[in-house]
């Protein structure tokens, strides 16, 4: 059974953060998401959420909740904060609103060649269900995009 300190405090994703999710966003990733997709979310309604220490943002994620499903669009920290569980803490916290939400299943497309994503996944408990052919923009050509869901299981 988690425990509080398995959750982060998370505040809702505001326009005026995008200053300092593009400057993790850029960092992060060699195809980074850009200011209008996040700003898209917001418009939209998504469920985006920001985590910050010291009043200085770590990290951020994008989900969508659509009848009894939820989809992770993105979830990101901060380079010189991965590797401390902060990752998972972060996805524990969304799964705690994912099931709020009565969400029964999520899904998530992750890169074929992003190992340490795929490992973290894994670890929280995702499965690859498939694989999308030329989903992501590489260097050269496209990448396959992996699959995976989770069952989200509601406490009673």
């Amino acid at each position: 059974m988690p425990n509080d300190t398995d959750f982060l405090p998370l505040r809702p994703m505001t326009p005026e953060d995008m200053d300092a999710v593009m400057a993790i966003e850029e960092r992060a990733f060699p195809f980074p998401w850009t200011r209008n997709i996040f700003l898209d979310c917001l418009r939209h309604g998504y469920s985006c959420w920001v985590y910050e220490e010291n009043n200085q943002m770590v990290g951020y994620a994008a989900v969508m909740f659509s009848l009894d499903e939820m989809h992770l669009l993105n979830i990101c920290i901060r380079p010189e904060d991965q590797g401390k569980r902060l990752g998972s803490r972060l996805w524990k916290t969304l799964e705690r609103i994912g099931q709020g939400m009565k969400a029964e299943t999520c899904f998530l497309e992750v890169r074929q060649s992003n190992f340490s994503a795929i490992r973290l996944y894994m670890n929280i408990g995702f499965n690859e269900i498939g694989l999308r052919k030329g989903y992501y923009p590489a260097v050269v050509g496209r990448e396959n995009a992996i699959v995976m869901a989770k069952t989200l299981f509601h406490v009673l």
